[in-house]
Order: C-alpha cells, then structure tokens, then sequence
C-alpha cells in the first residue's frame, strides 16, 4: 500500500500538445486540479513539496513553452499569448475550474490568467512572485547576477542551498548541455522580466475574483517584502503569509510551512 502511494505521487512526465506548443509535463496524484507554474529559472521536476501536494491533488506542472522540453514559445505573443495558451492547457486537460500555484515568474503569469480567465480560476497562490516594479525599491536584476550573488540572494542560508530535482537539467555528466539549457531559460524569462518586470499587471490586479494567498519568504533578496504587501493590497481577498527562515524558495527552504499555508488555504 506504502509502495502504491508513492508512485501515486512520484508522478510520471509526458508531452501535451496545446496548439503549437508540445508541452513537457509533470503529473502526479488524485482529486481537485492545481496546476502549478514555475519560476525563471527552470522547472523543479519532481520535487517534494510538489510531491505532498499530490498526496491530497491532481497536481499539473507543465514547462513554459521555450523552456527545457517544452516547444512553442516563438508562437506566443507576449503575455497575453502566455495566459490564453495557459487557458488552452487547462481546458485542453478537461479542467473547468482549476486552483493555480505560481512561484517567481510563473507567480506573474499565474496572476495574468485569474485576470483574464476568472472563469477557469478557483482559488490563488502566488509565491514570491514578479510582475510589479516599485521605483522606491527598485529590484535587482537577477540576469546579470553571478552565480554565488544570485544563490546569496534567493536563499536565506546560501551554505544550506538545497538541491532540487528537475526535469530541465541536462545530467551531470553534459555540463554543457545544462549551460545551454540554462542560458535558453533565462532567455526565455527575460522576455518577461528585462528591464523590468511590469507588463502592465498592476492594472489588472483588481480584476482577480479568485481568493488569493501571497506567501513570500522573509529572507528574499531579490524580491523584497514590499512587493508582497503591494500584491495583497492590490488584488481584492488576498491575504499575505509570511515565511520566517526562507528566501526566493519557500517551498524548499521552509517545506512545511509553505505545505501547511497551501494546502490550509485550498481547502477552504
């Protein structure tokens, strides 16, 4: 029984077509959908904490087309191609209402579709998310951070640094291959992110109807509590959680806390 419960939620991965885009996806578990989108970076795969979500979910992880082996990008046009090929995913799973899990990047994504998709959003989880600029607190730019300020910046105890699995690294053994794949990742976010990440969401913040969850770890450096707060006053039923102990990653730096803050919210 032990056995079956974890390849319940071990997940499997495989390729969703959504129009142009051929999408590499991670599935895991039974129950209400989340579909979780990730940061800039990369997609973290099979990770835990997606892991104890699909103990009680059906938990979808796609790869933004562009990255790793997802295809498509070059179709999208903007944002709003992003949010309406998301909505195409979700529909194309059979999903008619879903609750949406964004970190970082796919925290500003995630916000674009409860915008503009209402009808398809139940509930609202954004983690340390981008998509605001403050200019009394401007943001660094993470793109042109070395390796050792940017792992500085985005985890409370850089030396504790954990490392997560994921389905868009090349394996240890083609370090090339990783660099590459990385160097198209970053790519890809910067169409989003550079010179700022303000595509016009703040707008369009007070148009979410789902209730909302903004968790945020206290220790990020790249995205300061500031912008949390701004997201909870902006978008109407939020409510903001706060990390202790964690940065740009809560859900690996601090995993039961962000577990118990999620999966407290998506049940009511």
């Amino acid at each position: 029984m032990v056995h079956a419960e974890a390849q319940r939620t071990q997940g499997q991965l495989s390729t969703h077509v959504v129009g142009a885009c051929h999408i590499r996806l991670w599935s895991a578990g039974d129950g209400s959908p989340v579909l979780y989108l990730h940061g800039f970076e990369q997609h973290p795969g099979p990770a835990r904490f997606l892991q104890r979500l699909a103990q009680h979910r059906r938990v979808y992880a796609p790869e933004l087309p562009g990255y790793g082996g997802s295809t498509g990008f070059e179709a999208l046009e903007g944002v709003l191609g992003v949010t309406l090929y998301h909505r195409q995913l979700v529909e194309s799973l059979g999903i008619d209402t879903v609750d949406l899990i964004g970190h970082s990047l796919g925290g500003m994504l995630a916000a674009e579709f409860a915008a503009i998709c209402p009808h398809r959003t139940r509930r609202l989880v954004l983690v340390n998310a981008y998509g605001l600029w403050l200019d009394d607190v401007p943001l660094p730019d993470p793109f042109v951070m070395g390796e050792k300020d940017l792992a500085a910046a985005k985890w409370a105890n850089p030396a504790l640094a954990a490392s997560e699995p994921s389905i868009g690294i090349a394996e240890p053994e083609s370090r090339y291959a990783a660099t590459l794949e990385r160097m198209k990742n970053l790519a890809i976010a910067t169409k989003f992110m550079w010179p700022i990440p303000d595509r016009g969401l703040r707008r369009r913040l007070p148009l979410i109807q789902a209730p909302t969850l903004i968790v945020h770890g206290t220790a990020d450096r790249l995205i300061p509590r500031v912008y949390a707060e701004e997201f909870a006053r902006l978008i109407p039923n939020a409510r903001l959680v706060m990390i202790d102990g964690a940065g740009h990653l809560p859900m690996v730096e601090q995993e039961d806390a962000f577990i118990y803050a999620v999966q407290t919210f998506l049940s009511e």
